[in-house]
């Protein structure tokens, strides 16, 4: 054999065993599996594919409905939330009786409670109504307290203390009306109203009649 031939299957030789070293070798086979593992669209993150934010678990997942009237979270009517009602029956309805009174609340529904307990909700709005103008007007006391237990205003008044009221249906009610008042969730009829007194009496006032709702007149 030529010195050229023994050269040509020497080299033939080596390459055949490179191939078998090489193809039996991990390192050799994982390049490989790499090369042929080219990533698919799906593996590639969404923001390499389009000009969104990728949403992780927490922000893809909707919140869960919340208490409006929470004081916590009470309210609709204490988080700034909007909550439109069909009637003032419905608003009224939809009040919670919370495990604990808050003193403005208490105050509030004592004088629906002891003042307008037999009227129809708008009687017992506008008494609500009353309290609240009173205490923007910069005449009364600047607390619904303040203005309930102001002497001489409120004859239920005792010692400067609202009186304990038993836990039944009309305190229920007065306490989910003095709730939408305080949260101003409906119109009151007597708009602007700031004194009221029982159909039955007829005082010398020289104010504005505003409105006149069961058995009380209201005026500005």
């Amino acid at each position: 054999m030529s010195f050229s031939n023994r050269v040509a299957t020497f080299a033939t030789v080596t390459f055949a065993l490179a191939a078998l070293i090489g193809i039996g070798t991990p390192g050799f086979a994982q390049e490989i599996n790499r090369a042929i593992n080219v990533p698919t669209l799906a593996s590639v993150p969404a923001q390499a594919t389009a000009n969104q934010p990728v949403l992780t678990p927490a922000i893809a997942t909707s919140a869960g409905p919340t208490d409006p009237l929470d004081s916590s979270a009470s309210d609709d009517l204490q988080n700034g939330d909007t909550v439109e009602y069909g009637t003032l029956a419905d608003a009224v309805a939809a009040q919670s009786m919370p495990e604990t009174i808050a003193d403005d609340l208490q105050c509030m529904a004592g004088a629906i409670y002891f003042e307008s307990k037999g009227e129809p909700l708008t009687g017992q709005l506008a008494v609500a109504e009353v309290i609240l103008n009173r205490t923007k007007s910069g005449r009364f006391p600047k607390s619904v307290c303040s203005v309930v237990t102001q002497r001489g205003q409120f004859s239920f008044v005792r010692g400067g203390r609202v009186p304990a009221i038993a836990l039944n249906k009309q305190y229920r009610t007065a306490v989910a009306v003095a709730r939408v008042a305080l949260a101003d969730a409906w119109d009151s009829p007597a708009s602007g109203a700031m004194y009221f007194h029982a159909r039955r009496v007829s005082p010398s006032w020289n104010r504005t009649q505003v409105a006149a709702i069961g058995n009380h007149v209201f005026y500005r």
